[in-house]
Order: structure tokens, then C-alpha cells, then sequence
């Protein structure tokens, strides 16, 4: 199987802060991920990606940058990190770090200097507009609440931030800006870092300043404005095309929110230098809530449109590129708590979401704690959530005269927050995460610890992710098998030696599904429950089963 080894990528995502606590200060560290080293090997995973580890205030949990050369001590030390890179190549393991393109922190020195000097290089390294008495150019809205512009009443002007006002975006069109983020790449990339994942990269353009969004809001969401705009690929392109030109096999893995099947292919043009592969966050068209609530609907419990993710999944699996296969990142509830089974079937449930997913064609991108089925954090108390939308929540819904105990239920269900909880390895104090209570809380679960599934959900995700590494699964085609109404998710892959298929119920019921595979070997099911007749299968709940077909082997 020639191509580029990031085509065979199996990738795992740690939150550094929540992975293993090494020096028991109640936050994870680079020595911690070091010493889990051999459970990420034993999995079958051969890439780890790194949420952001560089110096930082922490006000959006390190992704405000104020140093990207340079280590945060609460996760340790440059020495610390080139252990890392090197016991991880050690183990056939290549290691992504987050790239941070759009912004920094304001307590970064070119920041700290442009405020300072206004008339220095530095200043033009961020995006200004004069504001005398404070007023705001457009009505675009943060993505972190607010206008997009903050006034500085020493300069008589205001500067733009996408994200949280510590956080200001850097002005890409600026060649000098373009040149240090090269060579911060490149400080990287020479000390071994095998990709990056570049954390909203399709932001890095604006449109002009002087349009205005409509809508009956103050600050609406401007998208348009600041997403995904031609000037993205300008800078991308000449970025990337250098930094490949010296270091030939990176991989780069945009983080493209926004963009569906058709925009990704624009990305990841071959021809062009841009990215490898993008992550989006289009994947999971939900159904409205069912709870009837005067509510903000982000913090409501929704459930997956199945037949919408079924047409969804089809044009990413038909697009010109490599998808990510994902369920749950850093910024999105938990796969088992959104669209799994918290209760009986929670262990069958996990499996059967990864088998779905992770089998199709494309990279598996797995989040820590998947394979153990962790759930969200159970957050008791209304200080205990970081984002201030998910406490606005709380505080609207308390004020509405709410059951305390139900909004903070409804908020550990969809907020990021609790989706980064301490990773549980063992049944011990803090889960084995650390001696000391950690920094996010953690769930105790004594059947649901690295040491507890190791023969269950853990060893089918050692047998799915091996399966996965198999031609037939990595450069097989993909086609959607049509199964009408029923909760089944079935897809075939197929080469010219090879042909699979794979079902997938999706509910808590037993299905009927009219097929005939009697004759058929099985290379993987998440239960013995199946029963397979002359011309149909009796499919259990959140039964997942890979059949391949008879006689295709030559």
C-alpha cells in the first residue's frame, strides 16, 4: 500500500491537561503522556495529536499562545518534549502539535510591543481600525460573545478578536506575520514534530471592515465576513508550500468548522499546497430538542438525525479526499453521551459508534478515553464549567425558576467542559489520573478504567483498529448500502481482491434486516447476539458486525 504514511494514519487525540498527572499537581503533564506511551501503542494507534502545550495565560485552555517557542512549565519542560517526540518515534508513533494561526494572547510580546510601540513593525502584526471614542467599525459578533472589536483608549483605536478579547487575531496579510509563523513552524518541525493541526485556520482572512451582518442581534455571528474567505488559501498555500519544501512528509490537518464535503475538497487540493486533510464539525445534523425549554438550545440534549448523518457521511465518503473519521473532540460532548447508551448498553454502544465510523474510508481520529467508553463529566456544581455559555445557561435557566439539578444534568450533556474530564485508569483516588484532586474533576467508575477494559471495550478496539490497518479498509472503495427506515447504518468496502460489509444498528431495539450472508465469515461483531439465517439477520441492539462476503478472495 504505497502512498504517504499519513494516509495510513490512526489517530488519537490527547488533552494534555486531562491525560496523566506525573508530578501530582492535579493537571496532566508531557512526562505523564510519556509514561501512557505503551496503552496508545497497544491500541494500534500510530499518530498522537497534542492540544496546544506552548507558554499561555490559559484564558481558552493554551489556545492564547504568548509564546510558541517556549514550553508552559505546567506541562513541563523542552527537554520533557523532546523525550516525548523521540520515545513516541521510538514506538512507530508520529506526533501532531496544534498550530495556532489565527491569533495570540494578548500577554504575547508582539502584542505587549505593539500596544506599546504604535509605530513599530509589531503593531501592523494585528488587525487595527481607528475607533476615536470607542465606537465599533461593524456590528460582527465574537464567537466568544460581544463585539469582535475592543477598544484601546490610549491608542484611539480598536482591535479585532474572533475569539476572547485576550486572545487578538494576527494580521495575515502582513508578509512579516506570515514569515514568523514559518519559522515557528519550522523550530518545530526541525525538533521532530511530524504535522500540525491547524486550529482555525479558516479565519485567517477578513472581508472589509465596512459591511454590516443583518439580523436583530447586536453582535451576530459574521461568517461570511470572517470564514473561509479566497484570501485563506492565498496565505495557507504559501505557508504550507514553504515550510514542505523543507520538510517534505508533514502532514497538516485543518480544523475547518464550517466546511462541507465540497469546500474540504478546495482545502485539500493535491495540486495545491494546502492541507492534507480537514477536520469539520458539518458531520452530526441534529434533531431539534425534545425537551420544551425557554432555553438556549446549545446546552439542550439533542439527538443525531440518522438518515441526515447517512446522506452526510455519503458526501464526505464520495469527495475527492481522505475524511476524518471522528465522533468527539475537545470541543464537543462525548460520543457515548450524545449518541450512544449511557446505561445497559453503554459498552456494546461505544463499540458499535467506532466500528461505524472509524471502518469507512478516510483517518480515525479517536478522542482519549473513547476506548474505555468514558462518558461526560458529571459537573454538580455551576462553577465547575469554564465556558461562560454553558453559565449564562445555567444562570438564565435559574432565573426562569429551573430544577438546579436538571440545567446542570443538561449541561454536562452538551458542554466541552465535560468533555475533557481527568482520563480514568484505574479504580483508585482520581481515577490513577493523579494524587490529587484534578483540574477538571473525574468521573470514578470502577468498570470503566484503562485497567477494567482491557477484554472489553479497550481489546475491540485493539481488533477494530488492526481491521482497519488491513488494505481492504484503508484503500478500499465505499458505498452505501441501502437499509430504508430501519436504525441500520450499512456501507460496503470493496477492492478488486477484497469486499466487506458493514452493519451497524444504531438503537436500543432488535432489528430484522433482509440480507443473505449465511455463507458469509465474520471478521468482526461487538456481540455473539447476531443470528444469522438463510435470507436475513437478526440484529441486536447496538449490534455492530463486519461480514466479508464469500468467495471474493482470488
Amino acid at each position: 500500500m504505497a502512498g504517504k504514511w499519513w494516509q495510513q494514519a490512526v489517530i488519537y487525540q490527547i488533552y494534555p491537561k486531562s491525560f496523566q498527572d506525573s508530578n501530582h499537581d492535579g493537571i496532566g503533564d508531557i512526562q505523564g503522556i510519556i509514561q501512557r506511551l505503551e496503552h496508545i501503542a497497544d491500541l494500534g494507534i500510530n499518530t498522537i495529536w497534542l492540544n496546544p502545550i506552548y507558554t499561555s495565560p490559559q484564558v481558552d485552555n493554551g489556545y492564547d499562545v504568548s509564546d510558541y517557542t517556549a514550553i508552559d512549565p505546567v506541562f513541563g519542560t523542552m527537554t520533557d518534549v523532546e523525550q516525548l517526540i523521540q520515545a513516541a518515534h521510538d514506538r512507530g508513533i508520529r506526533v501532531i502539535f496544534d498550530f495556532v494561526l489565527n491569533h495570540t494572547s494578548n500577554q504575547h510580546i508582539w502584542f505587549q510591543k505593539a500596544l506599546e510601540e504604535p509605530a513599530s513593525d509589531y503593531h501592523d502584526y494585528y488587525v487595527w481600525q481607528e475607533t476615536p471614542g470607542g465606537g465599533k467599525p461593524n456590528n460582527w459578533g465574537s464567537f466568544f460573545g460581544g463585539s469582535v472589536w475592543e477598544y484601546v483608549p490610549s491608542l484611539g483605536k480598536s482591535y479585532f478578536h474572533l475569539f476572547a478579547k485576550e486572545m487578538p487575531d494576527l494580521n495575515w496579510q502582513n508578509p512579516q506575520v506570515r514569515e514568523e509563523m514559518f519559522q515557528i513552524a519550522a523550530f518545530w518541525a526541525g525538533k521532530g514534530v511530524d504535522g500540525f493541526r491547524l486550529d482555525a485556520f479558516i479565519h485567517i482572512a477578513k472581508a472589509d471592515f465596512s459591511k454590516q451582518m443583518s439580523g436583530e442581534e447586536t453582535y451576530p455571528i459574521a461568517e461570511p465576513y470572517y470564514a473561509n474567505l479566497p484570501a485563506v488559501k492565498v496565505y495557507l498555500s504559501e505557508w504550507i508550500g514553504r515550510l514542505k519544501a523543507h520538510f517534505p512528509e508533514l502532514f497538516f490537518l485543518g480544523e475547518a468548522a464550517s466546511a462541507d464535503a465540497t469546500l474540504a475538497e478546495e482545502y485539500c487540493d493535491p495540486e495545491a499546497d494546502l492541507c492534507d486533510a480537514v477536520i469539520s464539525f458539518r458531520y452530526f445534523p441534529e434533531k431539534e430538542p425534545t425537551i420544551r425549554a425557554d432555553l438556549p438550545k446549545q446546552f439542550l440534549p439533542k439527538s443525531l438525525d440518522w438518515q441526515a448523518f447517512k446522506k452526510t457521511m455519503a458526501q464526505w465518503q464520495q469527495a475527492d479526499i481522505y475524511p476524518v473519521l471522528y465522533w468527539n473532540n475537545h470541543d464537543l460532548p462525548r460520543a457515548i453521551s450524545r449518541f450512544g447508551d449511557t446505561g445497559k448498553w453503554r459498552e456494546r454502544s461505544q463499540m458499535m459508534l467506532a466500528g461505524l465510523m472509524y471502518l469507512q474510508r478516510g483517518l480515525p481520529l479517536l478522542y482519549y478515553g473513547e476506548e474505555i467508553a468514558m462518558q461526560q463529566l458529571v459537573m454538580l456544581e455551576i462553577t465547575a464549567f469554564q465556558e461562560e455559555a454553558a453559565r449564562d445557561f445555567l444562570r438564565e435557566g435559574q432565573e426562569k425558576g429551573y430544577d438546579e439539578q436538571q440545567l446542570l444534568e443538561w449541561a454536562s450533556l452538551t458542554s466541552k467542559d465535560a468533555s475533557r474530564g481527568a482520563m480514568q485508569w484505574e479504580n483508585t483516588d482520581y481515577a490513577g489520573f493523579s494524587e490529587t484532586a484534578p483540574w477538571s474533576g473525574v468521573n470514578q467508575e470502577p468498570d470503566f478504567t484503562a485497567a477494567s477494559q482491557q477484554n472489553r471495550v479497550t481489546a475491540f478496539y485493539r481488533q477494530l483498529l488492526k481491521l482497519k490497518q488491513t488494505e481492504l479498509f484503508i484503500a478500499g472503495n465505499w458505498e452505501m448500502i441501502d437499509t430504508g427506515e430501519l436504525p441500520l447504518f450499512g456501507y460496503r468496502r470493496k477492492t478488486k481482491r477484497q469486499d466487506a460489509i458493514v452493519l451497524a444498528n444504531h438503537s436500543a431495539e432488535t432489528i430484522e434486516y433482509s440480507a443473505s450472508l449465511a455463507e458469509a465469515s465474520i471478521l468482526l461483531a461487538n456481540t455473539a447476539d447476531f443470528q444469522i439465517k438463510r435470507d436475513h439477520i437478526i440484529v441486536p441492539p447496538f449490534g455492530m458486525i463486519v461480514f466479508k462476503t464469500k468467495g471474493v478472495e482470488k
